[in-house]
């Protein structure tokens, strides 16, 4: 059977989404003339962040993007975006460099002086957003960002380019016991490590658990249609020094970038929290994740042959700075 036309929306349907738009843009306060008290309008701060960043992921670039990119990304006039890029040139929060593939298109990228005019912007952003969660119960902000992930994964449907195939979260309740669960499992089947690296992991989340400091540490859950399908965690070792742990991505949504996105996200989340550097201890058999690691900018800084988890095994120790 032919598939059926989409159905009309309804007046009162239609009143409905308008009326959680006009709500929503007042809580969470873009209708200001200037976007979190700065000298920058809404859509100025996003041209500056999406030049800097990955728009929705939150992952810093890593190709420099040209005008062309950013008007097809934020769906911007022309004239509007190149009069905007002009005042950012102006006051040098912005260079461009000449394209190589095509001599009519300059890269931009964000000057240190762009970097520390966005900088405040983010963490004011996410001050609000937190004190806006601040106010539910735990409960209530579980159904507030299910419905939003919901709202964001079924309009994205329509526009299969615009998202990606996954999201990611902080954790909650329940995901520690499941991070040490399918960890455990999928590194006995694909490595026949013993129960002794589930005892390891059971140690590390319990800690984390215990100690948990979001200033400074997070963990995030990615997921592929509502179920969980891969986690990373940052934890402070020192002051200075961040430490990447627990990552793993599920057998049945590898290739799909989750790996290289939860990096990424350490990677964005320690820079941005003060650290100096981040470590991480691997192992030299665990092809994939190394490749992450090193596809970040990571380097290896020490190996260590050592018996543990049942084999014969060779540690290694990786560093990124991030100053």
């Amino acid at each position: 059977m032919p598939a059926s036309a989409p159905a009309e929306a309804h007046h009162e349907d239609v009143d409905t989404v308008r009326r959680f738009n006009r709500f929503y843009t007042r809580q969470i306060g873009v209708l200001q003339e200037k976007l979190l008290h700065s000298p920058f309008s809404l859509t100025e701060g996003r041209v500056l962040y999406e030049i800097g960043y990955h728009g929705d992921t939150g992952v810093r670039r890593e190709a420099a993007p040209t005008a062309a990119d950013l008007g097809k990304i934020l769906d911007l006039d022309g004239g509007y975006l190149s009069r905007i890029l002009q005042r950012f040139l102006r006051r040098r929060l912005i260079r461009r460099t000449a394209s190589d593939a095509d001599a009519r298109q300059a890269h931009l990228a964000l000057t240190t002086r762009g970097e520390a005019a966005l900088a405040p912007l983010q963490q004011l952003a996410r001050d609000e957003v937190a004190v806006m969660l601040r106010g539910l119960s735990p409960a209530g902000r579980a159904r507030v960002l299910d419905a939003m992930r919901l709202i964001q994964q079924s309009l994205a449907r329509e526009l299969p380019d615009a998202a990606e195939p996954f999201t990611l979260r902080d954790h909650r309740a329940g995901d520690m016991g499941w991070i040490v669960s399918r960890q455990s499992a999928l590194y006995a089947d694909e490595y026949g490590w013993t129960t002794e690296y589930e005892a390891l992991a059971a140690g590390i989340v319990a800690q984390f658990l215990t100690t948990f400091d979001p200033a400074r540490e997070r963990c995030w859950i990615a997921e592929r249609n509502g179920t969980p399908a891969g986690a990373v965690m940052i934890v402070r070792q020192s002051d200075a020094v961040a430490k990447l742990r627990l990552l793993h991505v599920e057998r049945d949504a590898r290739g799909l970038g989750i790996g290289r996105r939860l990096v990424e996200e350490c990677v964005r989340f320690s820079r941005a929290a003060g650290y100096d550097r981040i470590t991480l201890w691997t192992q030299s058999n665990l092809l994939a994740a190394r490749h992450l690691y090193e596809a970040a900018g990571f380097a290896c800084v020490s190996k260590q042959p050592h018996h543990q988890f049942g084999k014969d095994l060779v540690a290694e120790t990786w560093e990124l700075a991030l100053r």
